[in-house]
């Protein structure tokens, strides 16, 4: 995966806020491009004596979008592109940006609902999540309160399949680039009480999970820092609760072998993952 042009959606508060930051910081680490947009409504031409309400509104749009754009450059600096883009939908729209100005990567915050400290999926990042052409980092909610002065480490949410190979494949060469270390993490999700029959079987699935993972990891050891863990709880949250998770962290999720090639499709897993990581996390294209 490329790292050489971020593009950052932004909107008033602290939503923009927090994707910015995240998206700052992985363009600065990564030495690359960061393009900020928002994205603004079409306004519709209508004949007759609409027109000059129409040309009011057409004004305010455009200052609104200044105003929006002034106050990200407040934040972002003078080194970045700023750019407005308008279309019917924010996520559409961000789709249509990274296709148009080659980005690697587009990066939003959350939704503005939900916990501090979480993502939620809303209108934009569902858009995104499901026809992206290339990768979608989510920013938690509060991220630029308190950004971390670096990314620390990448983490690969994987289970043995070609889309998670290919997804170890495409971290490695990003862990790389950040000078970071890689964590491949696999989640055991079990009940509570088991009989002794599903007690053996939840070995056994453990075990598996261990040897994929360093048969992921083989290879890679030798340019990287290489960590491997499995990770059991009663669903996804309480299995993410069971390690530590860096300030700096990014959690890295393929996507669905159910997408289109090429797409970001986000899986139920990873929609899973997403909703109870307390880091990043990105969502990959579907490359096989």
């Amino acid at each position: 995966m490329k790292l050489d042009h971020v593009l950052a959606g932004y909107v008033t508060g602290s939503r923009g806020r927090d994707g910015l930051s995240l998206a700052a910081l992985l363009s600065e680490q990564a030495h690359a491009r960061l393009t900020v947009a928002t994205v603004q409504p079409p306004v519709w031409s209508t004949p007759g004596p609409a027109r000059a309400e129409e040309s009011a509104w057409r004004q305010y749009v455009s200052e609104q979008a200044a105003a929006t754009l002034a106050q990200a450059r407040e934040l972002a600096g003078e080194d970045a592109d700023y750019v407005t883009h308008t279309s019917r939908g924010s996520g559409r729209g961000l789709v249509e940006l990274a296709r148009r100005r080659g980005a690697d990567v587009v990066v939003i915050g959350s939704a503005p609902r939900g916990g501090g400290g979480r993502i939620t999926v809303g209108s934009t990042a569902d858009q995104l999540l499901h026809s992206s052409p290339v990768p979608v980092l989510l920013a938690p909610r509060g991220y630029g309160d308190r950004p971390p002065a670096a990314v620390d480490r990448l983490t690969v949410a994987y289970r043995r399949s070609p889309g998670c190979d290919t997804a170890v494949k495409d971290a490695a060469r990003t862990a790389a680039a950040l000078d970071v270390p890689l964590r491949l993490v696999t989640l055991v999700v079990s009940s509570g009480r088991r009989a002794r029959v599903e007690e053996e079987m939840l070995v056994r699935l453990r075990d598996r999970a261990a040897a994929d993972l360093r048969a992921a990891a083989r290879g890679h050891a030798r340019r990287l820092r290489v960590e491997v863990e499995v990770l059991e709880g009663r669903n996804v949250g309480q299995a993410l609760g069971t390690t530590s998770w860096l300030p700096g962290e990014m959690i890295i999720c393929a996507s669905s072998g159910a997408g289109p090639l090429r797409r970001v499709f986000l899986g139920d897993t990873s929609l899973k993952i997403v909703r109870a990581s307390t880091c990043p996390v990105m969502i990959l294209t579907r490359q096989t």
